[in-house]
């Protein structure tokens, strides 16, 4: 039924570009439309519901970058860039402005439908779990609700970033390599780049729970090796 079928915003503005998408996903999802950056603001707002943004990243006015970093204020939704670029840095500002994934164009339906299918599957996989709450040192997660609190005060997640956080926590005291966590969270094989990846959301995560990154207490790199909550 269509009522049961996952939201999906897409964010361009070309209308060419819209209603290719819209025509590769309709039959699979619901589908709105945003013809730049404002205008996907204030839908999210007025659409908490929304399961995923296909957001571009090349737009006159509010880039999806900066557009991004304002949706991640009020939804965790996950987003997936789209962009003609594939610079390194341009994939580094996407994801910490909290973005989750990055489709460089042109791109096939097979891999657009890939990549969406597999963040709206963490989406809603990670949001059904029923677990207890778990504290370490002054950082609190409830499973059951998705949430982080550190101090007592909520702490803002991107989808991934809470993915990432609950896996290392679940292999507490364990190192995990960059290719583990990368395959656990983002569901695909790990591949040349995908290390800098890992790094830049790692990177993000801690910078939100630790009280001096710079000096982690919580969420520790091990050189050569990889990342490891004790």
């Amino acid at each position: 039924m269509a009522a049961s079928r996952s939201r999906i915003l897409i964010v361009d503005d070309d209308p060419d570009i819209r209603n290719v998408l819209k025509l590769l996903l309709q039959d699979s999802y619901f589908v709105a439309e945003a013809a730049d950056g404002p205008s996907a603001i204030q839908y999210m707002i007025e659409n908490p519901d929304t399961d995923l943004i296909v957001l571009d990243v090349m737009m006159p006015g509010m880039s999806g970058i900066e557009a991004c970093a304002e949706i991640r204020k009020s939804s965790n939704a996950p987003v997936l860039f789209l962009t003609a670029k594939s610079a390194e840095q341009d994939r580094v500002s996407a994801y910490q402005s909290g973005g989750d994934d990055f489709l460089s164009k042109p791109f096939s339906q097979a891999e657009l439908q890939a990549k969406i299918s597999s963040l709206l599957r963490r989406f809603h996989e990670y949001r059904g779990k029923q677990e207890s709450v778990l504290t370490i040192d002054n950082l609190e997660l409830d499973f059951a609700n998705h949430s982080v609190r550190s101090n007592g005060k909520p702490v803002v997640l991107t989808d991934t970033e809470y993915n990432i956080l609950e896996y290392l926590v679940k292999n507490r005291g364990s190192i995990v390599t960059a290719a583990q966590l990368y395959e656990a969270v983002w569901g695909e094989k790990f591949l040349s780049g995908s290390g800098n990846t890992v790094m830049v959301h790692v990177l993000n995560v801690r910078r939100k729970i630790e009280e001096n990154p710079s000096s982690p207490k919580i969420l520790r790199t091990v050189w050569g090796r990889g990342y490891q909550i004790d």
